[in-house]
């Protein structure tokens, strides 16, 4: 869907990697520029596969690294030469930092009217929060998400992935698409910048909302949702866990049959959504008693066939084994391009005629005299001359 679209990726290690391959699994090309020592995650420990760290391949399928030196000012040049060329660039650098190498917005619009620059940052881009580093974690406590994750009363928590990371990357890809939208509508680029911090803050959405209306703090609750009720996770009997949200009366009557205990259908506690969360521990403690009388197997099946939300709770190797995950084309096997061994990989969420697997993920300048050859016109003397400036580096069969 995006064939036409053509994206200078400058970021590293999870959250811009992640935006980029999402337009890539929508169809637009992405030249992953890395400096000399290559993205940093591809050493990342303790997992490797034929030589890269399973981190750097979870993030860069479907590109084509492009080493350029921007230290240097051929370098530089070679940089411009591609802007020329493109659509978009995207960086993560610290906020300073592409003013001073020369690939900031204004210097790129003065090369390519029509680029589109995408900014990730990790909090804000003034002092004295400009040079303070900030990870995911970081990002995570600062904007009160650590406090709502976890059971009540205990240790704050961050969530299990890097949801501080990841939802920016998906930020940035929808601000990337906005501005080429806006370029291709007017003629003139756009900046779009976005911060980790300020995207948490966004996705509390309904807690910040109630918040604001109410004056009451949300705090931790584990996995009970704090609005709706029964909608939670109950161990079974034989020690595996079931997540169910039966909170509307379309499922709540179904529910209570399902799992022999019509008597709560018609407790006086219960009969409303307003009532049933008015006295939620009462309403868990007696659920608790008859999952336990249940094998999980067992519980799903009944509450499947009664058509109620419910779901086992999976390990990260039964999620990606589970039958969906096959329907939904959700894991694919690629061959690496050099030994041939095979390798599983997470599927493409979107799902479009004419999808097609993205490409394993390059080896370190492996499109370096491709892609500057294609797009910019540089013959094989000036690649070889290029290289021996250090303003570039060749792959390995271009050396």
């Amino acid at each position: 869907m995006l064939s036409s679209l053509r994206i200078l990726d400058l970021t590293w290690v999870l959250g811009g990697p992640f935006a980029s391959q999402i337009l890539g699994e929508l169809g637009a090309e992405i030249i992953k520029i890395e400096s000399p020592e290559g993205d940093q995650s591809r050493a990342y420990p303790p997992y490797y596969f034929e030589g890269d760290s399973s981190f750097f391949l979870s993030t860069n399928r479907g590109k084509k690294s492009v080493v350029i030196n921007l230290k240097s000012a051929q370098g530089r040049e070679v940089f411009y030469d591609l802007v020329r060329q493109c659509d978009a660039v995207m960086y993560g650098f610290a906020p300073d930092v592409p003013a001073r190498l020369g690939i900031d917005f204004a210097a790129l619009e003065k090369i390519n009217p029509r680029i589109v620059v995408g900014q990730l940052i990790g909090l804000h881009d003034e002092p004295p929060y400009a040079t303070q580093p900030s990870f995911d974690i970081i990002a995570q406590a600062l904007s009160g998400v650590m406090s709502i994750t976890g059971e009540a009363n205990g240790r704050p928590n961050r969530v299990g992935y890097q949801v501080a990371d990841l939802a920016a990357g998906l930020y940035l890809a929808n601000g990337i698409l906005a501005g080429v939208i806006h370029a291709l509508k007017t003629g003139s680029g756009k900046k779009i910048q976005i911060s980790l911090l300020d995207c948490q803050l966004a996705m509390l959405t309904w807690q910040a909302q109630n918040y604001f209306v109410s004056g009451d703090i949300p705090q931790a609750s584990g996995s009970r949702h704090p609005m709706l009720a029964p909608s939670e996770v109950f161990r079974c009997a034989d020690e595996k866990y079931v997540a169910i949200s039966a909170t509307t009366e379309q499922f709540w009557q179904p529910f209570c049959k399902a799992i022999d205990a019509p008597e709560l259908a018609v407790d006086a506690r219960f009969t409303t959504g307003e009532l049933r969360i008015k006295n939620v521990a009462a309403l868990a403690q007696q659920l608790a008693g008859i999952f336990a009388r249940f094998a999980r197997e067992d519980a799903v099946a009944r509450l499947e066939w009664a058509r109620v939300p419910v779901g086992p709770v999976n390990n990260v190797a039964d999620a990606l084994a589970q039958p969906l995950a096959s329907i939904r084309r959700m894991v694919q096997t690629l061959p690496h391009p050099v030994s041939g061994a095979m390798m599983k990989f997470l599927g493409n969420p979107f799902k479009y005629d004419g999808a097609e697997p993205l490409s394993y993920p390059p080896k370190l300048g492996a499109h370096t005299a491709e892609i500057l050859a294609k797009l910019c016109g540089y013959d094989a003397t000036t690649l070889q001359n290029l290289h021996a400036q250090g303003a570039i580096k060749l792959g390995e069969k271009h050396v």
